[in-house]
Protein backbone atom coordinates (compact mmCIF):
# COMPACT_ATOMS: atom_id res chain seq x y z
CA UNK A 1 0.00 0.00 0.00
CA UNK A 2 1.28 3.65 -1.11
CA UNK A 3 1.28 5.82 1.78
CA UNK A 4 2.31 9.42 2.83
CA UNK A 5 4.36 10.15 5.97
CA UNK A 6 4.09 13.19 7.90
CA UNK A 7 6.19 14.05 11.07
CA UNK A 8 5.96 16.93 13.51
CA UNK A 9 8.39 18.04 15.85
CA UNK A 10 6.79 19.08 18.91
CA UNK A 11 7.99 21.04 21.66
CA UNK A 12 8.31 17.92 24.20
CA UNK A 13 7.72 15.29 21.30
CA UNK A 14 8.42 14.16 17.27
CA UNK A 15 5.38 12.53 16.27
CA UNK A 16 5.49 10.34 13.00
CA UNK A 17 2.41 8.78 11.84
CA UNK A 18 2.18 6.77 8.34
CA UNK A 19 -1.65 7.45 6.51
CA UNK A 20 -2.86 5.93 3.11
CA UNK A 21 -4.01 8.57 0.18
CA UNK A 22 -7.75 8.69 2.27
CA UNK A 23 -6.42 9.86 5.12
CA UNK A 24 -6.67 7.26 7.30
CA UNK A 25 -3.96 6.68 10.06
CA UNK A 26 -1.82 3.50 9.21
CA UNK A 27 0.87 3.59 12.12
CA UNK A 28 2.12 6.07 14.23
CA UNK A 29 5.10 6.42 16.85
CA UNK A 30 6.43 9.22 19.04
CA UNK A 31 9.73 10.11 20.96
CA UNK A 32 10.03 12.11 23.38
CA UNK A 33 13.24 14.79 24.23
CA UNK A 34 14.47 17.33 26.83
CA UNK A 35 14.06 20.73 26.98
CA UNK A 36 17.22 22.72 28.68
CA UNK A 37 16.94 25.77 31.04
CA UNK A 38 20.61 27.16 31.43
CA UNK A 39 19.15 30.35 33.25
CA UNK A 40 15.72 31.93 34.20
CA UNK A 41 13.62 32.59 31.03
CA UNK A 42 16.08 30.76 28.64
CA UNK A 43 14.89 27.16 26.76
CA UNK A 44 16.94 25.55 24.09
CA UNK A 45 16.93 22.17 22.58
CA UNK A 46 20.01 19.84 20.97
CA UNK A 47 18.91 19.71 17.38
CA UNK A 48 20.24 16.12 17.06
CA UNK A 49 17.92 15.41 19.64
CA UNK A 50 15.11 15.55 17.06
CA UNK A 51 16.76 13.79 14.28
CA UNK A 52 17.66 10.67 17.10
CA UNK A 53 14.01 11.03 17.47
CA UNK A 54 12.83 11.00 14.18
CA UNK A 55 15.45 8.06 13.33
CA UNK A 56 13.51 6.39 16.65
CA UNK A 57 10.25 6.78 15.45
CA UNK A 58 11.64 5.44 11.74
CA UNK A 59 12.98 2.04 13.23
CA UNK A 60 10.31 1.81 14.72
CA UNK A 61 8.18 1.55 11.77
CA UNK A 62 10.09 -0.86 10.56
CA UNK A 63 9.81 -3.08 13.20
CA UNK A 64 6.34 -2.71 13.60
CA UNK A 65 5.10 -2.74 9.83
CA UNK A 66 7.99 -3.83 7.70
CA UNK A 67 9.60 -2.72 4.61
CA UNK A 68 8.93 0.58 4.17
CA UNK A 69 9.46 1.11 0.14
CA UNK A 70 5.84 2.38 -0.51
CA UNK A 71 6.22 5.87 1.16
CA UNK A 72 5.87 8.20 -1.65
CA UNK A 73 6.73 11.19 0.04
CA UNK A 74 7.62 12.70 3.55
CA UNK A 75 6.12 16.29 5.19
CA UNK A 76 7.83 17.88 8.06
CA UNK A 77 6.25 20.53 10.53
CA UNK A 78 7.28 21.66 13.64
CA UNK A 79 7.31 24.35 16.96
CA UNK A 80 8.11 27.41 16.10
CA UNK A 81 9.99 29.24 15.48
CA UNK A 82 13.76 28.37 16.27
CA UNK A 83 17.15 29.92 15.90
CA UNK A 84 19.47 27.39 15.07
CA UNK A 85 22.89 28.02 13.31
CA UNK A 86 24.58 25.73 11.44
CA UNK A 87 28.20 25.84 10.50
CA UNK A 88 29.98 25.08 6.49
CA UNK A 89 29.82 21.59 7.61
CA UNK A 90 25.90 22.35 8.44
CA UNK A 91 26.60 20.79 11.89
CA UNK A 92 25.39 22.98 14.47
CA UNK A 93 27.08 25.88 16.07
CA UNK A 94 24.99 25.49 18.89
CA UNK A 95 22.34 24.62 20.84
CA UNK A 96 19.04 25.81 19.70
CA UNK A 97 16.65 28.87 20.82
CA UNK A 98 13.15 27.60 20.47
CA UNK A 99 9.93 29.39 20.81
CA UNK A 100 9.57 29.92 24.63
CA UNK A 101 13.21 31.59 25.01
CA UNK A 102 12.84 35.05 26.57
CA UNK A 103 16.70 36.14 26.91
CA UNK A 104 16.42 38.69 24.03
CA UNK A 105 14.49 41.49 25.93
CA UNK A 106 17.55 43.99 25.08
CA UNK A 107 17.65 43.55 21.86
CA UNK A 108 14.29 43.81 21.28
CA UNK A 109 14.92 47.37 22.92
CA UNK A 110 17.60 47.76 20.22
CA UNK A 111 15.31 47.05 17.65
CA UNK A 112 12.73 48.98 18.54
CA UNK A 113 15.25 52.06 19.26
CA UNK A 114 17.24 51.33 16.24
CA UNK A 115 14.30 50.55 13.83
CA UNK A 116 11.00 51.47 15.55
CA UNK A 117 8.31 49.30 16.53
CA UNK A 118 5.42 50.37 13.58
CA UNK A 119 8.21 50.11 11.42
CA UNK A 120 9.00 46.62 11.99
CA UNK A 121 5.34 45.62 12.23
CA UNK A 122 4.47 47.50 8.72
CA UNK A 123 7.37 44.80 7.15
CA UNK A 124 6.84 41.83 9.15
CA UNK A 125 3.35 42.30 10.07
CA UNK A 126 4.66 41.02 13.50
CA UNK A 127 5.27 43.36 16.84
CA UNK A 128 8.89 42.96 18.10
CA UNK A 129 9.12 40.29 20.98
CA UNK A 130 11.82 37.73 22.26
CA UNK A 131 9.63 34.91 20.55
CA UNK A 132 10.46 36.16 17.22
CA UNK A 133 14.17 34.82 15.54
CA UNK A 134 15.00 38.21 15.10
CA UNK A 135 15.94 39.40 18.31
CA UNK A 136 17.56 35.74 19.14
CA UNK A 137 19.61 36.17 16.20
CA UNK A 138 20.89 39.64 17.24
CA UNK A 139 21.63 38.24 20.62
CA UNK A 140 23.12 35.73 19.32
CA UNK A 141 25.62 38.14 17.45
CA UNK A 142 26.08 40.31 19.88
CA UNK A 143 27.43 37.60 22.37
CA UNK A 144 28.68 35.02 21.09
CA UNK A 145 30.33 36.36 18.22
CA UNK A 146 32.89 33.68 17.70
CA UNK A 147 30.10 31.11 17.07
CA UNK A 148 28.72 33.85 14.97
CA UNK A 149 31.38 33.75 12.87
CA UNK A 150 31.50 30.39 11.72
CA UNK A 151 28.10 30.09 10.77
CA UNK A 152 26.59 29.23 7.24
CA UNK A 153 22.84 29.22 7.81
CA UNK A 154 19.79 30.18 10.53
CA UNK A 155 17.47 27.31 10.39
CA UNK A 156 14.34 26.33 11.70
CA UNK A 157 13.59 22.95 13.60
CA UNK A 158 11.93 20.99 10.18
CA UNK A 159 14.45 22.95 8.33
CA UNK A 160 16.99 20.76 10.16
CA UNK A 161 15.48 17.16 9.84
CA UNK A 162 15.05 18.37 6.25
CA UNK A 163 18.68 18.94 6.20
CA UNK A 164 19.37 15.24 8.17
CA UNK A 165 17.66 14.19 5.28
CA UNK A 166 17.66 15.63 1.62
CA UNK A 167 21.23 17.43 2.36
CA UNK A 168 19.75 20.42 1.42
CA UNK A 169 19.31 24.08 3.03
CA UNK A 170 15.73 24.99 3.52
CA UNK A 171 12.73 27.48 4.83
CA UNK A 172 9.37 27.34 4.24
CA UNK A 173 6.94 30.23 3.45
CA UNK A 174 4.97 29.75 6.64
CA UNK A 175 8.01 29.75 8.78
CA UNK A 176 9.17 33.21 7.28
CA UNK A 177 7.32 35.43 8.98
CA UNK A 178 8.18 33.92 12.48
CA UNK A 179 11.55 34.93 11.41
CA UNK A 180 10.75 38.56 11.68
CA UNK A 181 13.24 39.00 8.92
CA UNK A 182 10.78 38.67 6.11
CA UNK A 183 8.66 41.06 4.58
CA UNK A 184 5.05 39.29 4.74
CA UNK A 185 3.47 41.41 1.96
CA UNK A 186 6.21 41.29 -0.71
CA UNK A 187 7.29 37.51 -0.04
CA UNK A 188 10.82 38.18 -0.05
CA UNK A 189 13.43 38.40 2.88
CA UNK A 190 14.06 42.12 4.26
CA UNK A 191 16.82 44.05 3.54
CA UNK A 192 15.87 46.71 5.50
CA UNK A 193 15.84 44.79 8.12
CA UNK A 194 18.99 42.67 7.78
CA UNK A 195 20.86 46.01 6.29
CA UNK A 196 19.32 47.30 10.15
CA UNK A 197 20.78 44.23 11.69
CA UNK A 198 23.94 43.80 10.11
CA UNK A 199 22.89 40.43 8.69
CA UNK A 200 24.08 38.96 5.87
CA UNK A 201 21.38 38.01 3.43
CA UNK A 202 23.67 34.36 2.86
CA UNK A 203 22.97 33.47 5.71
CA UNK A 204 18.84 32.69 4.96
CA UNK A 205 18.10 29.69 3.46
CA UNK A 206 16.17 29.34 0.28
CA UNK A 207 12.57 29.93 0.76
CA UNK A 208 10.16 27.25 -0.59
CA UNK A 209 6.56 26.65 -0.74
CA UNK A 210 5.14 24.63 1.70
CA UNK A 211 4.14 21.90 -0.84
CA UNK A 212 7.88 22.19 -2.85
CA UNK A 213 9.62 18.89 -3.31
CA UNK A 214 13.10 20.62 -1.62
CA UNK A 215 14.80 17.26 -2.13
CA UNK A 216 14.81 13.70 -1.71
CA UNK A 217 16.02 11.34 0.65
CA UNK A 218 19.90 10.22 0.77
CA UNK A 219 21.76 7.57 1.24
CA UNK A 220 23.56 8.48 4.66
CA UNK A 221 19.65 9.51 5.83
CA UNK A 222 18.76 5.99 4.87
CA UNK A 223 21.47 4.59 6.71
CA UNK A 224 20.49 5.80 9.64
CA UNK A 225 16.46 6.09 9.59
CA UNK A 226 16.04 2.31 7.25
CA UNK A 227 13.74 4.94 4.62
CA UNK A 228 14.87 4.05 1.35
CA UNK A 229 16.93 5.91 -0.81
CA UNK A 230 14.97 8.86 -2.95
CA UNK A 231 11.88 9.53 -1.21
CA UNK A 232 10.72 12.82 -1.77
CA UNK A 233 10.68 15.40 1.25
CA UNK A 234 8.64 18.77 0.56
CA UNK A 235 9.38 21.92 2.75
CA UNK A 236 6.82 21.60 5.58
CA UNK A 237 5.21 24.05 8.20
CA UNK A 238 4.43 25.56 10.75
CA UNK A 239 2.77 23.00 13.51
CA UNK A 240 -0.28 25.64 13.66
CA UNK A 241 -0.32 25.64 9.99
CA UNK A 242 -0.57 22.00 9.58
CA UNK A 243 -3.10 21.57 12.47
CA UNK A 244 -4.99 23.99 10.81
CA UNK A 245 -5.53 21.22 7.66
CA UNK A 246 -6.16 18.35 10.42
CA UNK A 247 -8.94 20.81 11.48
CA UNK A 248 -10.11 21.83 8.02
CA UNK A 249 -9.45 25.25 9.03
CA UNK A 250 -8.85 26.38 5.36
CA UNK A 251 -11.47 29.86 5.11
CA UNK A 252 -11.79 33.28 6.83
CA UNK A 253 -14.63 32.25 9.61
CA UNK A 254 -13.23 29.00 10.10
CA UNK A 255 -11.21 28.95 13.57
CA UNK A 256 -8.86 26.23 15.48
CA UNK A 257 -6.85 25.39 18.52
CA UNK A 258 -4.61 23.73 18.87
CA UNK A 259 -3.26 22.66 22.97
CA UNK A 260 -0.26 20.41 23.58
CA UNK A 261 2.31 22.23 25.96
CA UNK A 262 1.17 25.69 24.62
CA UNK A 263 -2.03 26.60 23.01
CA UNK A 264 -2.35 28.46 19.70
CA UNK A 265 -5.11 29.77 17.80
CA UNK A 266 -5.49 29.27 14.23
CA UNK A 267 -7.69 31.75 11.72
CA UNK A 268 -7.63 32.06 8.28
CA UNK A 269 -7.26 35.59 6.69
CA UNK A 270 -7.99 35.93 3.45
CA UNK A 271 -5.85 38.79 2.98
CA UNK A 272 -3.02 40.40 5.09
CA UNK A 273 -4.83 41.54 8.48
CA UNK A 274 -2.40 42.44 11.37
CA UNK A 275 -2.61 43.07 15.14
CA UNK A 276 -0.45 44.01 17.47
CA UNK A 277 -1.64 41.63 19.80
CA UNK A 278 -1.41 38.68 17.42
CA UNK A 279 1.14 36.87 15.37
CA UNK A 280 0.63 36.70 10.83
CA UNK A 281 1.64 34.39 8.82
CA UNK A 282 1.16 32.66 5.79
CA UNK A 283 -1.45 29.55 5.70
CA UNK A 284 -0.04 26.42 3.57
CA UNK A 285 -3.24 28.06 1.29
CA UNK A 286 -2.08 29.74 -2.26
CA UNK A 287 -3.47 33.61 -1.04
CA UNK A 288 -4.37 33.34 2.40
CA UNK A 289 -2.41 34.11 5.29
CA UNK A 290 -3.43 32.77 9.23
CA UNK A 291 -3.57 35.21 12.45
CA UNK A 292 -2.32 33.07 15.63
CA UNK A 293 -2.72 33.70 19.04
CA UNK A 294 -0.17 32.02 20.68
CA UNK A 295 -0.13 31.00 24.44
CA UNK A 296 2.78 29.38 26.31
CA UNK A 297 2.06 27.21 28.97
CA UNK A 298 -1.33 26.08 28.81
CA UNK A 299 -0.93 22.32 28.38
CA UNK A 300 2.59 22.93 30.84
CA UNK A 301 0.84 24.45 33.18
CA UNK A 302 -1.28 21.14 33.65
CA UNK A 303 1.65 18.80 33.16
CA UNK A 304 3.45 21.30 36.12
CA UNK A 305 0.64 20.37 38.28
CA UNK A 306 0.73 16.80 37.80
CA UNK A 307 4.73 16.36 38.36
CA UNK A 308 4.78 18.90 41.26
CA UNK A 309 1.35 18.63 43.08
CA UNK A 310 -0.26 15.21 41.74
CA UNK A 311 1.78 12.75 43.03
CA UNK A 312 -1.25 10.56 43.83
CA UNK A 313 -2.56 10.72 40.97
CA UNK A 314 0.48 9.65 39.49
CA UNK A 315 0.80 7.16 41.91
CA UNK A 316 -2.93 5.65 41.74
CA UNK A 317 -2.86 6.08 37.92
CA UNK A 318 0.40 3.75 37.91
CA UNK A 319 -1.36 1.26 39.99
CA UNK A 320 -4.76 1.17 37.93
CA UNK A 321 -2.63 1.17 34.44
CA UNK A 322 -4.58 4.45 33.34
CA UNK A 323 -3.19 7.89 32.67
CA UNK A 324 -2.65 10.67 35.62
CA UNK A 325 -4.05 13.33 33.48
CA UNK A 326 -7.81 11.35 33.33
CA UNK A 327 -7.44 11.11 36.94
CA UNK A 328 -6.90 14.69 37.25
CA UNK A 329 -9.57 15.74 35.09
CA UNK A 330 -11.70 13.78 36.59
CA UNK A 331 -11.78 14.92 39.97
CA UNK A 332 -11.99 18.55 38.10
CA UNK A 333 -15.24 17.52 37.05
CA UNK A 334 -16.42 17.56 39.91
CA UNK A 335 -16.31 20.97 40.63
CA UNK A 336 -18.43 23.33 39.19
CA UNK A 337 -17.66 26.54 36.50
CA UNK A 338 -15.56 28.90 38.57
CA UNK A 339 -13.60 26.77 40.66
CA UNK A 340 -14.81 27.46 43.77
CA UNK A 341 -13.86 30.99 43.75
CA UNK A 342 -10.05 29.97 42.32
CA UNK A 343 -8.55 31.24 39.32
CA UNK A 344 -5.49 30.99 37.90
CA UNK A 345 -3.65 32.96 35.25
CA UNK A 346 -1.60 30.49 32.86
CA UNK A 347 1.59 32.64 32.69
CA UNK A 348 4.32 29.99 33.55
CA UNK A 349 6.89 31.12 31.31
CA UNK A 350 5.84 34.88 30.54
CA UNK A 351 3.16 34.99 27.69
CA UNK A 352 3.10 35.64 24.19
CA UNK A 353 -0.21 36.89 22.74
CA UNK A 354 -2.32 38.47 23.56
CA UNK A 355 -0.27 40.33 26.67
CA UNK A 356 3.24 39.51 25.50
CA UNK A 357 4.73 40.05 28.42
CA UNK A 358 8.15 38.56 29.56
CA UNK A 359 8.04 39.02 33.28
CA UNK A 360 4.27 37.67 33.50
CA UNK A 361 3.80 34.83 35.95
CA UNK A 362 1.48 31.99 36.95
CA UNK A 363 -0.66 32.70 40.17
CA UNK A 364 -3.59 31.34 42.06
CA UNK A 365 -5.94 33.61 42.89
CA UNK A 366 -8.99 32.99 45.42
CA UNK A 367 -7.36 30.14 47.67
CA UNK A 368 -9.47 29.63 51.06
CA UNK A 369 -8.77 26.97 53.44
CA UNK A 370 -11.65 24.92 51.68
CA UNK A 371 -9.53 25.07 48.68
CA UNK A 372 -9.33 21.24 47.14
CA UNK A 373 -7.02 19.72 44.42
CA UNK A 374 -9.57 19.47 42.37
CA UNK A 375 -11.05 23.12 42.20
CA UNK A 376 -6.89 23.67 41.81
CA UNK A 377 -6.69 21.42 38.64
CA UNK A 378 -10.67 22.85 37.44
CA UNK A 379 -9.02 26.24 37.87
CA UNK A 380 -5.77 25.65 35.52
CA UNK A 381 -8.25 24.21 33.28
CA UNK A 382 -9.97 27.45 33.05
CA UNK A 383 -7.46 29.49 32.91
CA UNK A 384 -5.92 28.03 29.83
CA UNK A 385 -9.30 28.93 28.23
CA UNK A 386 -9.63 32.26 29.73
CA UNK A 387 -6.51 33.11 27.66
CA UNK A 388 -7.90 31.39 24.82
CA UNK A 389 -10.93 34.19 25.19
CA UNK A 390 -8.31 36.77 25.42
CA UNK A 391 -6.75 35.81 22.37
CA UNK A 392 -10.62 35.86 20.52
CA UNK A 393 -11.45 38.78 21.85
CA UNK A 394 -7.93 40.64 20.08
CA UNK A 395 -9.01 38.99 17.06
CA UNK A 396 -12.28 40.62 16.97
CA UNK A 397 -10.96 43.79 17.54
CA UNK A 398 -9.43 43.19 14.04
CA UNK A 399 -13.11 41.88 12.04
CA UNK A 400 -12.21 38.76 12.34
CA UNK A 401 -15.48 36.61 12.54
CA UNK A 402 -15.16 33.24 14.56
CA UNK A 403 -18.17 31.22 14.14
CA UNK A 404 -17.36 28.40 16.12
CA UNK A 405 -13.98 26.56 17.45
CA UNK A 406 -12.23 23.16 16.00
CA UNK A 407 -10.33 21.55 18.68
CA UNK A 408 -6.80 19.24 17.98
CA UNK A 409 -3.95 18.73 19.91
CA UNK A 410 -3.62 16.48 23.25
CA UNK A 411 -6.17 18.65 25.21
CA UNK A 412 -8.29 17.92 22.61
CA UNK A 413 -8.95 14.49 24.33
CA UNK A 414 -10.44 15.75 27.15
CA UNK A 415 -14.19 16.14 27.16
CA UNK A 416 -14.01 18.57 30.16
CA UNK A 417 -11.61 20.39 28.59
CA UNK A 418 -13.23 20.56 25.14
CA UNK A 419 -17.00 21.69 27.00
CA UNK A 420 -15.09 24.51 29.38
CA UNK A 421 -14.08 26.02 26.13
CA UNK A 422 -17.73 25.73 24.76
CA UNK A 423 -18.63 27.22 27.68
CA UNK A 424 -16.33 30.10 28.44
CA UNK A 425 -16.61 31.12 24.70
CA UNK A 426 -20.04 30.86 24.09
CA UNK A 427 -19.23 28.75 21.06
CA UNK A 428 -19.71 25.41 20.39
CA UNK A 429 -16.28 23.32 20.05
CA UNK A 430 -15.94 20.56 17.22
CA UNK A 431 -13.66 17.59 17.27
CA UNK A 432 -12.48 16.63 14.16
CA UNK A 433 -12.61 12.89 13.65
CA UNK A 434 -8.46 11.93 12.58
CA UNK A 435 -7.40 14.01 15.51
CA UNK A 436 -3.42 12.87 15.39
CA UNK A 437 -2.49 16.11 15.55
CA UNK A 438 -0.33 18.34 12.51
CA UNK A 439 1.27 14.41 11.15
CA UNK A 440 -1.98 14.77 8.81
CA UNK A 441 -1.53 17.91 7.77
CA UNK A 442 1.97 17.21 6.80
CA UNK A 443 1.12 14.19 5.06
CA UNK A 444 -1.33 16.58 2.92
CA UNK A 445 1.31 18.77 2.01
CA UNK A 446 3.50 15.85 0.81
CA UNK A 447 0.48 14.22 -0.90
CA UNK A 448 0.61 17.47 -2.77
CA UNK A 449 4.19 18.18 -3.24
CA UNK A 450 4.34 14.84 -5.34
CA UNK A 451 1.09 15.35 -7.41
CA UNK A 452 -1.32 12.96 -5.71
CA UNK A 453 -3.94 15.74 -4.82
CA UNK A 454 -4.78 18.28 -7.39
CA UNK A 455 -4.62 21.03 -4.57
CA UNK A 456 -4.86 21.12 -1.09
CA UNK A 457 -8.70 21.85 -0.19
CA UNK A 458 -9.96 18.29 -1.67
CA UNK A 459 -8.21 15.65 0.67
CA UNK A 460 -9.06 18.08 3.57
CA UNK A 461 -12.67 18.14 2.92
CA UNK A 462 -13.19 14.96 1.45
CA UNK A 463 -10.81 13.95 4.96
CA UNK A 464 -11.83 16.26 7.91
CA UNK A 465 -15.31 15.18 9.39
CA UNK A 466 -16.54 16.02 12.82
CA UNK A 467 -16.73 13.51 15.43
CA UNK A 468 -18.58 15.37 18.17
CA UNK A 469 -19.39 18.78 18.92
CA UNK A 470 -19.54 20.26 22.50
CA UNK A 471 -22.15 22.81 22.90
CA UNK A 472 -22.44 25.85 25.36
CA UNK A 473 -24.46 25.53 28.88
CA UNK A 474 -25.85 29.22 28.85
CA UNK A 475 -25.71 29.35 32.68
CA UNK A 476 -22.45 28.39 32.54
CA UNK A 477 -21.72 30.53 30.02
CA UNK A 478 -23.17 33.52 32.10
CA UNK A 479 -21.22 32.78 34.97
CA UNK A 480 -17.66 32.61 33.30
CA UNK A 481 -18.40 35.63 31.92
CA UNK A 482 -18.40 36.91 34.73
CA UNK A 483 -15.24 35.35 36.11
CA UNK A 484 -13.87 35.90 32.89
CA UNK A 485 -13.55 39.83 33.36
CA UNK A 486 -11.86 39.27 37.28
CA UNK A 487 -9.60 36.97 35.66
CA UNK A 488 -9.04 40.26 33.29
CA UNK A 489 -8.37 42.09 36.24
CA UNK A 490 -5.94 40.21 38.11
CA UNK A 491 -3.93 40.53 35.44
CA UNK A 492 -3.88 44.21 34.99
CA UNK A 493 -3.72 44.83 38.88
CA UNK A 494 -0.42 42.67 38.66
CA UNK A 495 1.23 43.66 35.79
CA UNK A 496 3.36 45.92 37.93
CA UNK A 497 4.01 43.77 40.21
CA UNK A 498 5.53 41.41 38.10
CA UNK A 499 7.90 43.66 36.62
CA UNK A 500 9.13 44.40 40.14
CA UNK A 501 9.26 40.79 40.38
CA UNK A 502 11.36 40.50 37.80
CA UNK A 503 13.95 43.26 39.14
CA UNK A 504 14.07 41.85 42.40
CA UNK A 505 15.21 38.34 40.83
CA UNK A 506 18.04 40.14 38.23
CA UNK A 507 19.88 41.88 41.28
Amino acid sequence: MDALLGVDIGTTALKSVLFDFHGRRLWQADAEYPTRHPATGWAEQDPDDWWRAFCHTMRRMTGDIGKVANIVAIGVSSQAPTMLPVDRSLKPVRPALIWMDRRSESQCEWLRREVGEERIRSITGNRTDPYYMASELLWFKQTEPELYAHTRCLLQANGYVNLRLTGELSIDLSHCALTQLFDIARDCWSTELLVAMGVDPALLPPVSECTDVIGRVTAAAAAETGLPVGIPVVAGAVDGVAAALEAGVLDPGEAAEMTGTSTVLILPVGTPRFSPDLTASRHALPDTYLLFGAMSTTGASLRWFRDQLGAAEVAAARELGTDPYDMLTSSAGAVPPGANGVIFLPYMAGERAPIWNTNARGVFAGLSMATTRADLVRAVLEGSVFALAHNIEAAEGVGVEVRDLRSVGGGARSPLWCQIKADVLGRPVLLPRTAVGAPFGDAVLAGRGVGIYPDLKTPVRSTVTVSHRFEPNPEAHDRYREVYRVYRSIYEHLRPDFDRLAEVQQR
